[in-house]
Order: structure tokens, then C-alpha cells, then sequence
């Protein structure tokens, strides 16, 4: 079956950076394209970043635009999210999403919080 587990998250100071990683297995990892989305408390989950299946297609919502990359690893299939200059604002579970044939995948996430 599906799995798709995070790690990575933890407590950072304001303009710090952190890696997240997303493992994944039970599936044809390099024939989809992967997501992360993040929840703060209170708010929606919404989507961070895309990366297409090859990983040459890479989108990124405007709220952390210029500040997250996203990549992958089809060999080893790894997801990951290079965040920098993180703000408290960033603070918020971070899950990894896979669409498969319409249907959504997500790991239990890994919280990241951003804070002096």
C-alpha cells in the first residue's frame, strides 16, 4: 500500500533553514508528481510545493516563494523541502502528498515551528 512518511521538522529560530524529507514507498514513485502542503492551527492545509514527476516541472505557492525548494530523488524515492529564512508565520505541520490516479495520499506530517 501507499505510505508516505515525513521527518525533517523540529523547532528553528526565525530566519533559519530546515529540510524536510519525505519517503516514500508502495507505488511507482517516479511516475507522479509529489506535493508538500502545510496546516497551521486554525487555518486550512494548503499546498507549498509541486514537483512534477521528472522533476523538472516545480511550482511553488506565493507565500513561500523564493524562500522553499522543492526536489526529489527518483532512485532513492525521496521527496524533500529546503525551506530558508523561516518565519514564525511558517510554523504549521508539513505533509507530503502524493496524487495517484485521482486519489490523494498524505503521510502523518511533521511539524515544524519557528520560534525565538
Amino acid at each position: 500500500q501507499v505510505q508516505l512518511v515525513e521527518s525533517g521538522g523540529g523547532l528553528v529560530q526565525p530566519g533559519g533553514s530546515l529540510r524536510l524529507s519525505c519517503a516514500a514507498s508502495g507505488f511507482t514513485f517516479s511516475s507522479w508528481p509529489m506535493n508538500w502542503y502545510r496546516q497551521a492551527p486554525g487555518r486550512e492545509r494548503e499546498l507549498v510545493a509541486a514537483i512534477s514527476s521528472s522533476g523538472i516541472g516545480r511550482t511553488y505557492a506565493d507565500s513561500m516563494k523564493g524562500r522553499v525548494t522543492i526536489s526529489r530523488d527518483n532512485g532513492k524515492n525521496m521527496v524533500y523541502l529546503q525551506m530558508y529564512t523561516l518565519k514564525p508565520e511558517d510554523t504549521a505541520v508539513y505533509y507530503c502528498k502524493a496524487d495517484i490516479r485521482s486519489l490523494a495520499y498524505w503521510g502523518q506530517g511533521t511539524q515544524v515551528t519557528v520560534s525565538s
